[in-house]
């Protein structure tokens, strides 16, 4: 049987774009994990990036319940085809995309990120670097063949075959990278935290802070899945940590996502940093020249006047990818992008008394923690003072859980009407209260709404969940806050 992915899509229910596949667990079987799979590897043969000759192909998973089965059928995906899967095991999506582009051979990590453990998704990376906008309608037009003998009727395997065995190396080599890059006591005399969840680096995190020194502690570790999101952080994580800075032990808490690409770090209060207020002081300590960062960040950034070149682009790592491919292109040497959520990317290497950290244009939590650390502790300050240095500009991000991509759209529409007197108009009517006059507005991604106060409403369908989320900028954590939750509270009515 014969079935393109433009089909798969809308028959499956599982959404297949930029960043991979995603859906309901259920919905993920066997056959259309093993069917993207395919037709991902196809379409890097259509553009010669690889051919079948039994190379490999680095698969690796985060630590949800249906992650194992979905690893097993796109390893099967990548055999059938002629590859040679290799299971890098549960690891760090960084760690499996750093294996792909030095060894120059495609990455395939499955994870659901951050969203709840009844969903999952196949992220893809080429053997260059991570998929881009450009790269999705090829791999959407794809047809690939299925042979109706593996699959049951449920759409999963017929005969269920042993797992691929664990190779170590992608997971080992991500540890490494830190290691000798870094010496072996640069973090020594600080005291950390690690909130180890059920965050599928929690172990590489306590092992890469321990070697370079520092005196670790893990804490929170669960054998159940909990869908931390660093860009819509939960009460109750906010409560652990100042459950655990309370006891005076710590100089910061540190942690992850699911698939530990995104960092979570606290000062020494408990608080958690903003996601792009981690990545500007990241930024500051990698002496970027060029940072690239989407339009949602924090503009502390271009405030604080520490970097020669800032770039907006839409949400998402793909579009943080082509420009700083563009930067560098352009003749910048130390190029790096972040997210909101905090996802750290470089896209040059960087070196230092005869040592070179590889290029990584992904998104890395490892470095994200290791350099606000490192900042923290080279100008003998705490992580709450590095947080403080910046101009007094504070964001704060929050969610409309199952709210369909139908009704986000239609609340946008209400401030597109092709005339922006209008559009001002109407939005003064609906958050007027909360904010007064509107300055101007962009729409590089969703609706960025500046007032004439100089605080932010930002308003933009998920792009990878049935969710609608807000973004806010003030003069205080507390006042974005407000906001984010006045705006979220207008919405849903």
């Amino acid at each position: 049987m014969k079935i393109s992915i433009q089909d798969l899509m809308a028959k499956s229910g599982v959404a297949f774009g930029t960043s991979g596949a995603r859906g309901l667990a259920t919905a993920m079987t066997d056959s259309v994990c093993y069917a993207y799979a395919k037709g991902f590897l196809q379409y890097l043969e259509s553009i010669g990036e690889i051919k079948r000759a039994g190379e490999r192909v680095a698969v690796g998973g985060d630590f949800r319940p249906s992650t194992s089965r979905v690893m097993e059928a796109v390893c099967r995906a990548a055999d059938d085809l002629g590859y040679r899967a290799v299971n890098c095991g549960k690891i760090p999506s960084p760690a499996v995309a750093l294996f792909g582009f030095e060894n120059k051979i495609p990455s395939i990590m499955v994870t659901g990120s951050h969203i709840p453990d009844d969903r999952n998704g196949i992220k893809f990376n080429k053997c260059s670097g991570e998929v881009l906008k450009s790269d999705e309608k090829g791999m959407s037009s794809q047809i690939v063949e299925l042979d109706d003998a593996l699959f049951g009727a449920d759409g999963n395997f017929a005969k269920v075959n042993p797992p691929h065995e664990v190779s170590p190396e992608a997971g080992e080599n991500y540890v490494m990278r830190y290691l000798n890059f870094f010496s072996h006591d640069e973090l020594k005399g600080l005291r950390v935290g690690v909130y180890q969840h059920s965050a599928v680096g929690r172990d590489v995190l306590v092992k890469i802070l321990s070697h370079l020194g520092a005196e670790v502690t893990p804490l929170g570790r669960s054998e159940k899945f909990i869908p931390v999101d660093t860009e819509a952080i939960r009460p109750e994580d906010v409560q652990l940590a100042h459950e655990w800075a309370a006891t005076g032990k710590f100089d910061a808490l540190v942690s992850a996502d699911g698939d530990s690409d995104r960092p979570l770090l606290s000062d020494e209060n408990g608080n958690w940093l903003r996601g792009d207020i981690a990545g500007i002081l990241c930024a500051k300590f990698m002496a970027a020249d060029s940072v690239s960062t989407p339009v949602s960040c924090n503009t502390a950034v271009e405030k604080c006047g520490w970097f020669p070149s800032i770039r907006r682009t839409r949400i998402g790592s793909p579009f943080v990818v082509a420009s700083m491919m563009e930067a560098t292109a352009g003749g910048a040497k130390r190029v790096v992008g972040y997210e909101a959520n905090g996802g750290f990317l470089l896209n040059s290497d960087i070196e230092n008394g005869g040592k070179i950290l590889r290029a990584l244009p992904t998104r890395d939590a490892v470095i994200v923690i290791l350099g606000i650390l490192l900042l923290a502790k080279s100008q003998r300050q705490k992580v709450s003072e590095l947080a403080a240095s910046l101009p007094a500009r504070f964001t704060a991000s929050d969610r409309l859980k199952n709210f369909t991509t139908e009704k986000s759209v239609a609340i946008l529409a209400k401030f597109n009407s092709g005339s922006e007197a209008a559009d001002k108009a109407a939005i003064e009517k609906m958050f007027g209260g909360i904010c007064g006059a509107v300055a101007g507005l962009n729409r590089t991604d969703g609706l960025r709404i500046t007032f004439v106060n100089e605080e932010i409403i930002h308003l933009r369908p998920s792009g990878n969940a049935p969710e609608f989320r807000c973004y806010a900028e003030a003069t205080t954590d507390a006042r974005a806050r407000e906001i984010t939750s006045l705006v979220l509270t207008k919405v849903a009515g």
